[in-house]
């Protein structure tokens, strides 16, 4: 027996609110997702990114409860190059999403930002710097 790593699960306390961030970085969800209690957006190589609220989790876990601190995982986006980097983190931060970490060029060689979606969760912009793509 094998398992397959398939989909990323997000649970949303504001669905239109989390289909609104990510459709603004690029992801598709079908027309009228943001009322929906599951949606899904097909990611490149296969994956879906899956969103559900928090009445559709509760309804199979009763007892679940929203994280009381941070997250621990992010999702990370690839721009095209480090001035991308900054143009996504402008457009995000300028349509009121959550800034945590403003672009720098990081020692591993990428020009990186974090932002946060509407639950807290990280999302991570990167690029290549000019040294490191040779």
């Amino acid at each position: 027996m094998t398992a397959r790593f398939d989909a990323i699960g997000l649970v949303a306390s504001d669905m239109a609110a989390s289909v609104a961030f990510y459709r603004r970085l690029g992801l598709v969800f079908p027309e009228g997702a943001e009322r929906e209690p599951h949606v899904e957006a097909r990611l490149p190589g296969g994956l879906r990114l899956m969103l559900d609220t928090e009445e559709t989790v509760r309804s199979f876990h009763p007892a679940w409860r929203p994280p009381a601190t941070g997250g621990r995982a992010a999702l990370a986006f690839a721009c095209d190059s480090p001035a991308d980097v900054d143009a996504v983190y402008e457009d995000m931060t300028g349509a009121g999403h959550h800034g945590e970490l403003k672009p720098w060029d990081a020692f591993w060689g990428h020009r990186y930002a974090v932002l946060h979606d509407p639950d807290g969760n990280g999302v991570d912009l990167f690029a290549p710097l000019p040294a490191a793509a040779q």
